[in-house]
């Protein structure tokens, strides 16, 4: 069993900076792929990006490349979300998710066994 804790949401104003943490609990969160999404107010949770078990591999949407960066301490099973250039259309409640799930499948949802609780970005303009 995996429990995820998401922090590191707040308020920054458009063009700024945030850095996200996943934390997880748990012996096997090395072993897991982890994904991050974001819900708008109204929209569906979307896919943001994702980082392989090991760390070697990222995966990104497309409005977030160059200016997100995920990356991973498996170490210290933490996860994080570098968020930089940050636009009022990133607003959204983002969560990190994690599973054992093949690279193809790190943007589906469904794939992910564990999720966090999310936690608020709010870029104003």
């Amino acid at each position: 069993q995996v429990q995820l804790v998401e922090s590191g949401g707040g308020l920054v104003q458009a063009g700024g900076s945030l850095r996200l943490s996943c934390a997880a609990s748990g012996r096997t969160f090395s072993r897991y792929a982890v994904g991050w999404f974001r819900q708008a107010p109204g929209k569906e949770r979307e896919f943001v990006g994702a980082i392989n078990w090991r760390g070697s591999s990222t995966y990104y949407t497309d409005s977030v490349k160059g200016r997100f960066t995920i990356s991973r301490d498996n170490a210290k099973n933490m996860v994080y979300l570098v968020m930089n250039s940050l636009k009022p259309e990133d607003t959204a409640v983002y969560y990190c998710a994690a599973g054992s799930i093949p690279a193809d499948y790190y943007y589906t949802q469904d794939r992910y066994d564990y999720w966090g609780q999310g936690t608020q970005v709010t870029v104003s303009s």
